[in-house]
């Protein structure tokens, strides 16, 4: 019996070392994963006006208030067009971000909705979200300047109006590389990172 019980403990000794260098095993393929891995920027679209170009002089009804006039802001603010729709799921999804955002990046960032439609609707999108305190700007004009074909979409413009940034945006993370790939005048987080590889050595 002495004998039983002494190889049943050895037997779970071995088990759960044998579980623990699995566990670290893994937990090193995972680091070395996430080294591997290329930060997801905007996904960009080819279609609409080039990065660098300068925006049209769009007069703009804003629901929440006065009208805004694309491209025009304050020295040293920029803006950011967040294209949504009353039935994007994702859309809403990313609303608490935009919240955080326009607190967080309130010194240089005006973010503004867009959409277009029937104002009903976004009226009750914006009631319903507690949207109030956005521009909310509702003009399928906007939608076409840009060629936004898929949602959610974001363009970021720059104090001289002109465009930084632009792409489709499925969650924060995506939202904020517009930011970056901005400061680092760059078109996209892709870009950057394409940049910074060094060249294939020759054989």
């Amino acid at each position: 019996m002495t004998t039983l019980l002494l190889f049943l403990v050895i037997a779970l000794w071995i088990v759960m070392l044998v579980q623990i260098a699995v566990t670290l095993a893994l937990s090193r393929q995972i680091g070395v994963l996430f080294e591997r891995v290329t930060p997801v920027g905007a996904m960009i679209s080819d279609a609409g006006p080039d990065m660098g170009t300068q925006v049209p002089n769009l007069t703009l009804p804003n629901l929440n208030g006065a009208e805004i006039i694309l491209g025009k802001t304050a020295p040293g603010r920029s803006q950011m067009f967040f294209f949504l729709s009353t039935s994007c799921p994702i859309c809403k999804a990313l609303l608490p971000a935009l919240r955080s955002m326009k607190g967080s990046e309130k010194d240089w960032l005006d973010i503004v909705l867009a959409s277009d439609g029937k104002a009903a609707k976004h009226r009750d999108l914006i009631a319903n979200e507690g949207l109030a305190d956005f521009p909310y700007v509702l003009s399928p004009d906007l939608g076409l300047t840009f060629k936004v074909a898929k949602l959610p979409f974001a363009v970021l413009i720059d104090e001289t109006g002109n465009i930084r940034a632009k792409g489709l945006v499925n969650n924060r993370e995506q939202l904020e590389s517009l930011f970056t790939a901005a400061e680092m005048r760059m078109p996209s987080i892709q870009a950057l990172v394409q940049a910074q590889q060094p060249l294939p050595q020759p054989i």
